[in-house]
């Protein structure tokens, strides 16, 4: 572990967020991959978001994780935003294929 939490909760309109803490890396790839899966394809709130206000570092796994969550979001009718990343986080996740929509600067 890297120094990493992850915390979920569920906002008054319903909205499940993820909220990562710390640096990201590949000891938390399988939980943040599982619990975005699990949370899109069988708590199928109408919005995913994942905040990234805490995180100072995200792996390329776990980048990858974060941009597919989008599709697979597409795919169950759970519309999945990006909240609060660092520019050079945003950046990265653009690069990887994050469409813009997606992405709320704070």
């Amino acid at each position: 572990m890297r120094g990493s939490v992850l915390e979920v909760s569920t906002s008054a309109d319903g909205s499940v967020v993820i909220q990562p803490h710390g640096a990201v890396g590949p000891d938390e790839a399988v939980e943040l991959r599982q619990l975005l899966v699990h949370t899109v394809r069988r708590v199928r709130p109408l919005r995913l978001i994942v905040d990234l206000a805490y995180v100072r570092e995200l792996d390329p796994i776990n980048l990858g994780s974060v941009v597919a969550a989008c599709s697979l979001g597409d795919d169950h009718q759970v519309a999945v935003f990006v909240d609060n990343p660092s520019g050079p986080l945003a950046a990265q996740l653009a690069a990887a294929g994050l469409p813009a929509q997606r992405l709320r600067l704070g």
